[in-house]
């Protein structure tokens, strides 16, 4: 893996501009795990039966930001990336996918992402939450989304390590 350029979040600051900068290290540290790998290596998959890669973890984290900003926020009905329907499960299948391709999506979302929460008066902004057809604030959303990269950050360790042997940052 190459240098570690990742910027932590403050140790004193604002809750928004915590939140905001834990985001923003989790991200980078999913891209941090892809670097340097081919799109074979980062289609590799755990073991079998699990279809779970790298790159599948980027393609369902650019769902997850879709999910959780655009469609609480500005459109309801905003179609998934990969997915007609609400299938979180679909992006996980990356057999096809390359990292531009993968990497690209997740990027755009990411920039909604942060284009939303930057527009948004305060923590307190309300969206509707489609899925489950009820108000959440920006500040849970982020929090979530905060929690969905820590867990999968967590799988993207093991899936490095098991293609080059490297220990999690």
């Amino acid at each position: 893996m190459t240098i570690d350029t990742r910027v932590g979040p403050p140790h004193f600051g604002t809750e928004r501009d915590t939140l905001r900068a834990f985001l923003d290290y989790h991200r980078a540290t999913l891209a941090m795990k892809c670097e340097g790998l081919t799109d074979d290596e980062l289609r590799q998959r755990s073991m079998a039966p699990s279809t779970l890669s790298l790159l599948g973890l980027v393609r369902h984290m650019a769902e997850v930001e879709r999910a959780w900003f655009r469609r609480v926020f500005e459109d309801n009905a905003a179609p998934m990336v990969w997915s007609d329907e609400v299938d979180f499960q679909a992006a996980y299948d990356a057999s096809a996918s390359t990292r531009a391709e993968a990497f690209t999506a997740w990027e755009a979302e990411v920039e909604v992402s942060r284009r939303i929460e930057r527009e948004a008066a305060s923590l307190d902004v309300a969206g509707r939450q489609p899925r489950w057809d009820e108000e959440v604030s920006l500040r849970m959303v982020m929090v979530h989304v905060l929690l969905e990269y820590g867990r999968h950050n967590g799988h993207a360790d093991f899936l490095r390590e098991g293609i080059d042997g490297t220990v999690g940052a």
